[in-house]
């Protein structure tokens, strides 16, 4: 661990004298890039500088315990080297945490995307459900959630809605929610009682700038048409609603939540984005294997995460095997119990990879 630790300061060190170069500061992407790498690496950097320091003040102890033959002296010099060693202990597990790989996308805003899966309305519905659920979630972080697009189930819910949520640590809160979720229930349609299963795919994507991925406009078919849905005097009076088609690609996005079309342009060109990144993750993930496939934060859309049945009013995680007893309080956002599991249950693995744990 020391030995990461050194190299980290050697690299804080380098990248600030990276920072201050013409060539750097004249390179905005270049300049940005440097400075978010020495916050970071500033943070482990002042950890390490204590932590090395407490091995000094512990050393001196020492040589007074070893030198010092008056005993109120040696009864302080003991006492305080008993402070210093549960300091060291409680610094090397902070430095532990600190040294754990860091998702660079974690503390970015990101795009949300829900569609009913199997189980026709009854899939919408519980899409809607889930909608809502992270609607109250976000409400409890203080984050601004955004919808961009929506199609409208038959019988309520959706049968696909997409927005945008930003505020501080978005996706790497919201990124263990991606996968398949399962729902066990009688539907309101069902005459007999019967409990069905349905299911919808949740799809949390780090929202990406240009910098980070590059989109030529060349590749690109852009569609404006009438946008449609409630009341307002834009609806179905003006071409506001903008349809993107990536060539390469066959991506479709489209967006109609502005009333104006450059601003409904730049969301879905956000999106668009977005789910490029996604398609290249994917293939990199692939190529790396089975470690990265076993991360609980994978994010794999097409895996069974969770289970939410009525009947029980129980929900399970399958990747964890949490399960809770109060169905209620998680469809009213209550799910930061298993997020926090989650993001420890990737921490212990992380660390476990990078040889941090004993």
């Amino acid at each position: 661990m020391l030995d990461k630790l050194q190299a980290l300061k050697e690299r804080f060190e380098e990248v600030g004298q990276l920072i201050i170069l013409p060539e750097s500061m004249s390179d905005m992407g270049k300049y940005a890039k440097l400075t978010k790498e020495y916050k970071d690496l500033e943070k482990v950097v002042e950890a390490y500088d204590e932590y090395e320091l407490i091995l000094q003040n512990i050393d001196s102890s020492k040589e007074i315990l070893e030198k010092e033959k008056d005993p109120d002296f040696r009864e302080m010099a003991k006492s305080e080297l008993d402070e210093l060693r549960e300091r060291k202990d409680s610094m090397e597990e902070h430095l532990k945490q600190l040294l754990i790989p860091k998702d660079p996308n974690d503390s970015k805003d990101c795009i949300l995307e829900i569609r009913g899966g199997t189980g026709g309305d009854e899939a919408a519905i519980f899409a809607g459900d889930l909608f809502r659920m992270y609607q109250r979630f976000c409400e409890m972080q203080g984050w601004k959630l955004t919808v961009l697009d929506l199609t409208f189930g038959s019988a309520g819910g959706y049968k696909e809605i997409i927005a945008t949520v930003s505020g501080a640590d978005v996706y790497g809160m919201l990124k263990y929610e991606s996968g398949v979720h399962r729902v066990q229930r009688v539907p309101a349609t069902e005459s007999q009682g019967r409990v069905h299963t349905s299911a919808a795919s949740v799809a949390v994507l780090p929202e990406m700038d240009e910098v980070e991925v590059h989109l030529d406009m060349n590749d690109i078919r852009k569609d404006t048409y009438c946008s449609s849905g409630p009341g307002g005097q834009s609806v179905n009076t003006t071409y506001s609603a903008v349809r993107l088609t990536h060539n390469p690609t066959g991506l479709v996005v489209t967006c109609q939540d502005e009333k104006s079309q450059i601003k409904n342009f730049e969301k879905a060109l956000k999106v668009l984005r977005s789910r490029l990144y996604e398609i290249e993750l994917a293939k990199h993930n692939e190529s790396v294997g089975a470690q990265r496939k076993s991360m609980v934060g994978s994010g794999d859309r097409s895996d069974k995460i969770r289970t939410y049945n009525y009947p029980q009013s129980r929900v399970t995680d399958h990747r964890i095997n949490k399960t809770v007893y109060n169905l209620p309080e998680v469809m009213d956002g209550n799910i930061e119990e298993f997020i926090s599991a989650l993001r420890l249950a990737e921490n212990l693995e992380k660390m476990q990879n990078s040889g941090l744990e004993e």
